[in-house]
């Protein structure tokens, strides 16, 4: 009965309703039995008069003790954040009208803040994101609590679940970290070097947060990668290396001809001829081995940068076999083009994927038998070949073999073909002209693509180069 009493009146079990109306009516209570117990007071009175008192106690206490019940379920409701504008407690009671009043004003005190932190950490958190570089917050132990989004891409989305050492495999950096987390410094900067999954080179600055901070995070790591540039300062040296070196024997050769037509073969007509033609070829090799080099330079900046673009594998053979038709015939050679029905269109930067074809096919002119066919075929494979050096795309493929017939070739040389100015000493017995950075360049635009380069050469077939190009599926 007295269960559902409570519960038709809103009360829960522990409000103490009852202990608070026995205390208030005791000391009448006590009253009214010592003045029965000495015939003051008639006892039926007594009881009535108590009755009564009881009963306004009742009237007394229910209201507050009700209304102090909504509060609690109130408050509790605040606490959840449950709770809507329209939700807002509204009571009679003088005593819980003003707590009422005074924990709706906290409320809309503490909405107001937490409206402006979300806004200001939406709009941290925009500005976090929108920098270029890396940026980590770590707790005390080393806990990744927070990355930018560039952080994110560049280390996983499921960064803030791991330690920073899971992240960094690098003594250097983690001894770093160390020293700014115990607070034997306030700052670190370096330069460090990871090997895995690729050789990269990063600058970091490490920072611990001021004390006034909030937070568990008591330290920030600023991370730029340096990778690029050390690619571009290793390419510039080797530009100049090999320019250098290649360089060298042609100048010393027009050097020796400018002083012999200065002197001895000044009033030589025939000789000044022959010479200055060794001197324009001599200028020529020089004009082409630069602009090879830096084609190479070019290729190698954009290495990691694989093309996204769709191109027309058959269409880019046709045009060179155009564009190279004349060159055949003054050789007493021709071209012989054979493709599937159907070729899948490639994954790939069009003019540098001309650039390779027409490489392959001058090459087979410059290198092939007087009188032979140079074949080029096209065809659709259900993969790229694998290889132990370099990443190849996964899926379809299109492969583009170039063969002619030349002379055998030993697989010794045949390994060493793409080496940058790497030439056949036969090829230069026969004075062929070449820089011996074409298959180079060819092998590093094949890499950049994720695609794969093999050679094969035997007695009866010649030389065939064939290169493989991931389909164009439509997908970053």
């Amino acid at each position: 009965m007295f269960k559902k009493s409570r519960e038709a009146l809103g009360f829960e079990k522990n409000t103490q309703f009852v202990e608070r109306v026995l205390f208030l009516s005791f000391p009448t209570a006590l009253v009214f039995i010592i003045l029965a117990a000495f015939n003051m007071v008639d006892p039926m009175l007594a009881v009535i008069s108590l009755a009564a008192v009881v009963l306004f106690n009742i009237a007394l206490l229910f209201p507050l003790t009700f209304e102090l019940q909504q509060i609690k379920k109130y408050v509790t409701k605040l606490t959840s954040g449950n709770i809507d504008e329209q939700d807002l407690l509204a009571l009679s009671e003088d005593e819980t009208k003003e707590l009422v009043e005074a924990i709706n004003n906290m409320h809309h005190f503490w909405a107001q803040k937490a409206d402006l932190l979300e806004a200001q950490t939406i709009s941290d958190t925009a500005v976090l994101d929108s920098l270029p570089d890396p940026i980590i917050m770590i707790d005390r132990a080393g806990n990744i609590l927070g990355a930018n989004l560039s952080a994110r891409a560049s280390f996983g989305d499921k960064i803030t679940d791991k330690n920073i050492d899971q992240i960094f495999h690098s003594n250097n950096f983690i001894n770093a970290v160390s020293r700014v987390l115990n607070k034997e410094s306030s700052s670190e900067n370096l330069i460090f070097y990871v090997e895995k999954p690729v050789d990269q080179k990063f600058y970091a600055h490490i920072k611990q947060l001021p004390w006034l901070s909030k937070g568990r995070a008591v330290a920030v790591i600023s991370i730029y990668d340096l990778t690029k540039s050390m690619k571009i300062e290793k390419m510039q040296s080797d530009f100049v290396a090999n320019a250098s070196h290649e360089l060298r024997t042609p100048l010393a050769v027009i050097s020796g001809f400018v002083e012999t037509l200065q002197t001895s073969a000044k009033d030589d007509p025939d000789a000044q001829k022959k010479f200055l033609q060794i001197i324009a070829d001599q200028a020529e090799y020089m004009s082409d081995l630069i602009e090879n080099l830096l084609s190479l330079s070019k290729i190698e900046l954009n290495q990691d940068e694989h093309p996204q673009e769709k191109a027309d594998a058959e269409e880019i053979v046709d045009d060179v076999v155009k564009s190279l038709e004349i060159r055949a015939k003054e050789h007493n050679m021709r071209f012989h083009v054979i493709k599937d029905a159907t070729i899948h269109p490639v994954k790939a930067d069009a003019q540098q994927l001309r650039q390779v074809v027409q490489n392959l096919a001058d090459n087979a002119i410059k290198y092939g038998i007087s009188g032979t066919e140079i074949t080029i075929r096209i065809n659709n494979a259900d993969k790229i070949p694998p290889s132990k050096t370099i990443k190849t795309a996964k899926g379809k493929a299109v492969a583009i073999s170039v063969n002619n017939k030349g002379a055998k070739i030993s697989a010794e040389k045949l390994a060493r073909l793409t080496e940058r100015f790497y030439r056949l000493q036969e090829h230069k017995d026969q004075n062929i002209k070449g820089t011996g950075l074409g298959l180079a360049i060819a092998k590093h635009i094949i890499i950049r693509h994720q695609g794969n380069i093999t050679v094969n050469s035997n007695g009866y077939n010649g030389t065939t180069f064939t290169i493989y190009l991931p389909v164009f599926d439509g997908k970053d």
